[in-house]
C-alpha cells in the first residue's frame, strides 16, 4: 500500500534515504560511512517543512513494514525547503553550496528507495508512479529528476516509465542526467 509519509516513519525512512542519497549522503556525514548520515535525515525527514520531511514523502508499506519510499516537491520552493539543511550543514562546513537540482515548473522527485530485500518486485515503479499521479493532480504539467549518469539502470527504468533526458546536470561532484515527465501524457502510459 502507498500512503503519504508520517513523522513516526523516520525510522523506516532515514535508512532509505541514505539509498538514494549515495555519496552525497557521505559528504553530509563528513563520513565515508554513509549510514553515518542516517541521524541526519532522521532529524529532517520527522521535523518535516524541508526537502527531506514527511510531509514531502509517500511510503510503500507492505505486512514487513515499509519497504520503500519516494520524496519530492514543488521545484520552485527548493531554496525555501533546502534552507533548513544547509543551515545545519553549514554549522561545519560555512562554504557548503550545492548547486540547484531542479527548477520552477516542475515537481521534483528528490529521492526514490527500496529496501535491498525487496527491490526488483515494482515497488519503485509503483511509487515513482504514485508520485507522478499526484503531481497530475496537484496541476503539475511536468515532474522531473535527476539521475546519476553512473546508474544506467535507474536511467532505463525512468525512461520505460516515460522520462525524457532533457539536459545535463553537475551536482555534488557527479554529472546528472536531468529527466523529465509530462503528466499530461498519463493517460498515454497506462
Amino acid at each position: 500500500m502507498i500512503r503519504p509519509a508520517t513523522p513516526e516513519d523516520a525510522g523506516a525512512v532515514a535508512p532509505l534515504l541514505i539509498l538514494a542519497m549515495g555519496h552525497i549522503a557521505g559528504i553530509f556525514a563528513r563520513s565515508n560511512n554513509h549510514a553515518d548520515a542516517i541521524p541526519f535525515f532522521h532529524h529532517f525527514f520527522e521535523t518535516g517543512n524541508n526537502q527531506y520531511g514527511y510531509d514531502n514523502t509517500l511510503v510503500f508499506e507492505d505486512e514487513t513494514g515499509i519497504v520503500g519510499s519516494v520524496t519530492g516537491y514543488d521545484g520552485a520552493l527548493l531554496h525555501q525547503l533546502r534552507k533548513p539543511v544547509l543551515d545545519l550543514i553549514r554549522e561545519t562546513q560555512p562554504d557548503f553550496n550545492p548547486s540547484d537540482e531542479t527548477e520552477a515548473g516542475e515537481y521534483y522527485i528528490d529521492c526514490v528507495n527500496v529496501r535491498p530485500d525487496h527491490q526488483g518486485r515494482g515497488i519503485g515503479k509503483k511509487l515513482i508512479q504514485a508520485f507522478c499521479e499526484k503531481a497530475a493532480s496537484s496541476g503539475y504539467a511536468r515532474v522531473g529528476l535527476i539521475v546519476d549518469q553512473v546508474n544506467p539502470e535507474a536511467k532505463r527504468l525512468y525512461e520505460k516509465l516515460g522520462f525524457k533526458i532533457v539536459g545535463e546536470r553537475d551536482f555534488m561532484g557527479h554529472q546528472y542526467h536531468h529527466m523529465v515527465f509530462e503528466t499530461l501524457t498519463m493517460s498515454d502510459n497506462k
